[in-house]
């Protein structure tokens, strides 16, 4: 929806700035209107809900300052929701106590259409990287797993 130009623009239906678009547009599944956010270069919306009718209860109330400002801080709070829930879908770490002391193991997955697969590491307590290796998009991490990896000196799991 973006077209790319960072040149605010503030229409009734329209505003664009601070690198959002705010788009008020007839809802299609009832009498009423919609605003539709997008952050800049992304072609599905950020944001989509209701929105208010004007005055004369036929025409969308126009946007403002005070609405465009108050969409974009809903808009960026979903975004960032979103985000975070990927994250703790591709990210899982542990913690698990070895002979050598206590290792952080991590599995990273990396969501490739054409080669899906995750990263298994393990950390000592500093941080320092023991080992690394490519698993199965589809390895599970527990703590059983994480420590027959541990055990049997870091070699690929099955």
């Amino acid at each position: 929806m973006h077209d790319g130009s960072d040149e605010a623009l503030h229409e009734p239906r329209l505003w664009r700035d601070q690198g959002w678009t705010a788009r008020v547009v007839k809802n299609n599944d009832d009498e009423g209107w919609a605003v539709e956010m997008f952050k800049r270069g992304q072609s599905e919306p950020a944001l989509v809900g209701p929105w208010t009718m004007g005055r004369d209860k036929k025409n969308p109330k126009p946007l403002d300052a005070a609405a465009f400002n108050t969409l974009v801080k809903t808009a960026s709070e979903v975004l960032r929701r979103h985000e975070q829930q990927l994250q703790a879908l591709l990210h899982k770490d542990l913690h698990v106590n070895a002979a050598g002391g206590r290792i952080k193991v991590t599995l990273d997955i990396v969501a490739d259409e054409d080669d899906p697969h995750a990263l298994l590491a393990a950390l000592d307590a500093d941080g320092a990287e023991l080992a690394r290796v490519r698993v199965g998009a589809g390895f599970k991490l527990g703590p059983a797993s994480a420590e027959a990896w541990i055990a049997s000196g870091y070699a690929r799991p099955p």
